[in-house]
């Protein structure tokens, strides 16, 4: 029986030894906090790296509200980088880790990648060739059985210009203008990849 007792107790204050050395450990680590936010689209689904050098040591994605977290990271200065499709990549360099702390980044700011969408740009001139500012700019896809679905607006600017961004994939869109006291006026643009395209739509004053 007593010897029962004695290998509880040693059982217990072995298990009390590895908690205590393992909080100790934990102490003696560091990590990396932050919140990314994304010009386009949800903030989750974000790469995050953790590299010294060329060699990277730990991983995470963002979740739903851009926020993302590595642990256990031996103190040290290391670099970041943020990617997801769509985005530009982000880095963040010299970043040090100190022992026993969760050290907190400036939110992170990624752009759209602009190599990665296709840009429609375009303006709107009268009769006589002269920019109309405030025209209402409509964006519609003009689908397989030449049915329109619209997708977007704009108004234009001072200058006349407009801009729609959308995904590369192949399509076929109609761009419709129109402003007060003129006759509307359209164009129709395949889009077949990645890239800017470029459009001029000219408005009749109403008969």
């Amino acid at each position: 029986m007593e010897m029962r007792i004695w290998k509880t107790i040693i059982l217990v204050v072995g298990v009390g030894l590895c908690v205590a050395t393992a909080a100790a450990q934990d102490k003696s680590k560091g990590g990396i906090k932050g919140k990314i936010k994304v010009e386009t689209g949800s903030p989750s689904g974000v790469l995050v790296l953790v590299r010294q050098g060329d060699r990277e040591v730990a991983h995470t994605t963002s979740d739903r509200n851009g926020s993302f977290s590595i642990q256990n990271l031996t103190p040290g200065v290391y670099g970041l980088t943020f990617r997801k499709t769509g985005l530009s990549v982000g880095t963040k360099e010299n970043f040090e880790v100190k022992a026993g702390q969760s050290r907190s980044l400036d939110q992170i700011f990624l752009p759209v990648d602009e190599g990665s969408i296709t840009f429609l740009r375009g303006s709107v001139f009268d009769q006589v060739g002269r920019s109309v500012p405030n025209a209402r700019v409509e964006l519609a896809r003009i689908l397989d059985d030449g049915s329109l679905k619209k997708l977007d607006s704009r108004v234009t600017n001072q200058t006349g210009q407009f801009v729609f961004r959308l995904t590369p994939e192949p399509a076929k869109y109609r761009v419709t203008a129109k402003a007060d006291g003129m006759q509307a006026g359209s164009k129709d643009v395949d889009v077949d990849s990645a890239a800017v395209y470029r459009l001029a739509i000219s408005l009749n004053p109403n008969k």
